[in-house]
């Protein structure tokens, strides 16, 4: 199978999809984005610059990839990239079943633990894996889209994808296959309970983990999930320069001290905010239900409160309804633990 040939369909054309979308295009992949008329639009109009944290540029022509609302295209799809907001899962891959040829890969690069279950519910006939972008992409206007943080693809592994490995290395993404994935989601997951502090705080990712307030608040959300995890007899897998349990104490550090001995942490473009920061910007629902719910689901299963994960639910939550409210690092600070002390 030469990746020249390969088609992909990326089903959820936001700032991963067409990141992952396009870099898999400008390495030769036949790719169509189905998603919403305002990114399609876009697009469609300017073409795709891809920018990296380096300084790399990947510029594809509007020519060299096709775009969609429904995902007709299915039926003749190599791969399928599942890159839709958690939410959304059932109800975009819905659209699959009668348009999908039975062994296609489809491959969820999505947060939280348990979509690809989701999809296999949907999809039984195909070969589902789980996988996640570990990097984060800024979308700016007219189809530039910068990866603003270092990272790859980790996907759990399958005979399925050799034949796509020429196709992701020429591509530039980088991609990690593991036997067992669960311990990296996990692992993704405890990094992603900065999403909810990042989005309350109104600053980008960089400003805001200087900050060693909003650092103590990752730090007990985090050490609330350790917990659980330990009950639950999780162990996730380390990502960060120090285990995740050592983590917990490194954000608590002064900046100084902070900037010296973590700089890869800080390693972030300058305007680069989580995705629940743009889901907030852009009115839409986040997925805070796959974040810290999935901690807070965690500990109703082992017996353990997790009420900090509880109050940042609720802080989101409020957001979502209309409470544009930006916290200080002290303010929020005093609310979880206040909530931790309850």
């Amino acid at each position: 199978m030469s990746a020249e040939r390969l088609r992909v369909l990326v089903l959820g054309a936001g700032s991963i999809g067409v990141f992952v979308g396009g870099r898999l295009a400008a390495a030769g992949a036949e790719v169509t984005f189905v998603g919403r008329p305002r990114v399609l639009d876009e697009i469609s109009a300017d073409g795709l610059r891809l920018t990296e944290l380096d300084g790399g540029e990947v510029l594809v022509d509007r020519a060299d990839f096709a775009v969609a609302t429904t995902p007709e295209a299915a039926g003749s799809a190599d791969l399928v990239l599942v890159t839709v907001k958690s939410a959304a899962t059932a109800d975009a891959v819905r659209q699959l079943p009668g348009r999908i040829r039975p062994g296609t890969v489809v491959l969820s690069l999505q947060n939280g633990i348990g979509n690809d279950a989701v999809i296999r519910e949907i999809v039984p006939t195909c070969i589902v894996l789980a996988g996640m972008v570990m990097f984060n992409v800024v979308q700016h206007p007219r189809g530039w889209f910068h990866r603003g943080t270092d990272g790859d693809i980790a996907i759990q592994d399958d005979p399925a994808l050799t034949g796509f490995r020429e196709l992701f290395t020429r591509s530039g993404l980088g991609w990690r296959r593991h036997a067992n994935l669960l311990p990296v989601q996990w692992a993704k997951l405890l990094l992603n309970l900065n999403n909810p502090i990042n989005a309350l705080s109104g600053r980008p990712l960089r400003e805001e983990l200087a900050d060693r307030d909003y650092r103590r608040c990752l730090a007990l959300a985090q050490r609330e999930a350790l917990a659980a995890m330990r009950r639950a007899r999780i162990q996730p897998a380390r990502l960060t320069p120090l285990p995740p349990e050592l983590m917990t104490t490194l954000l608590t550090v002064p900046d100084g001290v902070f900037r010296r001995l973590a700089a890869r942490v800080l390693a972030v473009d300058p305007m680069a905010r989580s995705s629940m920061a743009d889901d907030l910007a852009l009115g839409r629902k986040t997925e805070i239900s796959w974040l810290c719910g999935e901690i807070v689901g965690l500990g109703q299963m082992v017996g353990l409160p997790t009420p900090v994960n509880q109050r940042l639910i609720e802080l989101i939550v409020a957001a979502e309804q209309g409470d544009r409210r930006t916290w200080t690092g002290p303010e929020l600070l005093e609310q979880l633990r206040a909530a931790a002390e309850r």
